[in-house]
């Protein structure tokens, strides 16, 4: 005859680590010292615009406890307590420099795991190459 076995049944799903009471916090820094110690771009605009256009749950201005967006002088500081992409600010980043005409000038690097900063692109490079197409001609 059959016993009834000792070992849980596979019926009922073993409780899942994914949504276990750990809280992902995730802390990313975009330092816009440069462009703004020259005057050319305004870190508060930068700001709202990062608030009016990140997306929690594919919905705009949906930011509420979950994503906090806070300024230190020229540094943009985005927590996030759900799971968020760096790649995203990045993009969004790119985004408003397109908007506000600065994405020829302006182009923005990795300065570590969690941070971002905006530089300048090397223009001395491009003016020495001109020299050397007008002397072809």
């Amino acid at each position: 005859p059959l016993s009834p076995s000792p070992t849980p049944t596979p019926t009922m799903p073993a409780p899942s680590t994914k949504k276990s009471g750990k809280k992902v916090t995730q802390k990313f820094t975009i330092d816009c010292s440069k462009p703004v110690a020259d005057s050319i771009m305004d870190v508060a605009s930068f700001e709202k615009f990062l608030h009016d256009r990140i997306k929690v749950d594919n919905k705009t201005g949906n930011l509420g406890e979950k994503v906090v967006i806070s300024r230190e002088s020229n540094v943009v500081t985005v927590t996030a307590n759900i799971p968020f992409s760096k790649r995203y600010l990045k993009y969004l980043t790119k985004k408003y420099l397109k908007k506000q005409q600065l994405r020829d000038w302006l182009h923005v690097i990795a300065s570590g795991k969690n941070a971002y900063e905006l530089k300048y692109f090397n223009i001395a490079e491009d003016e020495e190459s001109g020299d050397e197409a007008e002397a072809d001609e």
